[in-house]
């Protein structure tokens, strides 16, 4: 819970206060507007409150992630316990390249997707492509490495 209470986060809570209060304040006065007969107030009078829910709601989804979300967790405990989801977990990648470390039951942090990789091969015409292809793969085994290092 202190994770909460840092400098960063009682600027984004003060700011979500601000945001909301500011919305249904405007959204009020455009009820006040539109009662006093300007129709097009009433499109935005609805439109504020529903500007003032999606700051709430990407304010509990990013405390959600602060505190860690349990259902990555769920995912990667269920994949090591044997329950038919391993080869769903190491696609998203919470339980790949984790056996060997000492937090081995918890998931890395972050958004994993799953990387979905078909190998073509270049046919006798495409020079090009084979030649684009080995400087992928120089790149992809050289990580730190520039474009301009590759030697080919």
């Amino acid at each position: 819970m202190k994770r909460l209470w840092t400098p960063a986060w009682i600027f984004r809570h003060a700011a979500m206060v601000v945001l909301v209060i500011t919305f249904l304040t405007l959204g009020w006065w455009q009820v006040s507007r539109a009662s006093a007969g300007n129709a097009i107030s009433w499109g935005y009078a609805v439109e504020w409150p529903i500007f003032a829910g999606f700051v709430v709601f990407v304010w509990w989804r990013e405390v959600r992630h602060a505190l860690g979300d349990r259902s990555t967790t769920d995912v990667a405990g269920s994949a090591q316990r044997g329950t038919g989801l391993a080869d769903d977990a190491a696609t998203i990648g919470t339980t790949a390249g984790l056996a060997g470390t000492a937090g081995a039951g918890r998931p890395r942090p972050g958004i994993r997707r799953p990387v979905r990789a078909t190998r073509v091969t270049a046919g006798e015409g495409d020079a090009d492509l084979a030649a684009y292809n080995r400087y992928l793969s120089w790149l992809n085994a050289n990580p730190g490495a520039k474009p301009g290092d590759y030697p080919g």
